[in-house]
């Protein structure tokens, strides 16, 4: 039987990457992500949280961008790697994700409790 860590580790696999521009932050705003994401990410008081929230932002971005970026959530992992999330800079990877992959992203994250970020 699949675990979701399992689950979520397989996926990770199969998703393209792509070099972002530096200092971009421009998908970075507050998400959802699984429970099981979560459960890998620090722990961040409820006024980070509101803080983030305010102007529009994961509670995980940085001066420098994302903090937790080996860790980031699958839906972070999407951005850029499917023309339905397309990068604002027009960055992508050589080739894009396969639909079939997405489409079991989409479905994990449908059947999954989600939690804000």
């Amino acid at each position: 039987m699949d675990t979701n860590r399992n689950i979520i580790a397989r996926l990770r696999e199969r998703i393209p990457t792509f070099e972002c521009v530096e200092g971009c932050h421009d998908c970075c705003g507050p998400v959802t992500t699984s429970s099981e994401e979560m459960s890998r990410l620090p722990v961040k008081s409820d006024a980070e949280h509101e803080a983030a929230l305010e102007h529009l932002n994961c509670v995980h971005l940085g001066p420098k961008g994302c903090t937790v970026y080996d860790e980031r959530p699958l839906i972070c992992r999407l951005f850029g790697t499917t023309p339905r999330m397309p990068c604002p800079n027009d960055r992508r990877p050589e080739e894009m994700i396969d639909p079939k992959t997405e489409q079991q992203i989409h479905h994990y994250i449908a059947t999954t409790r989600q939690v804000l970020v």
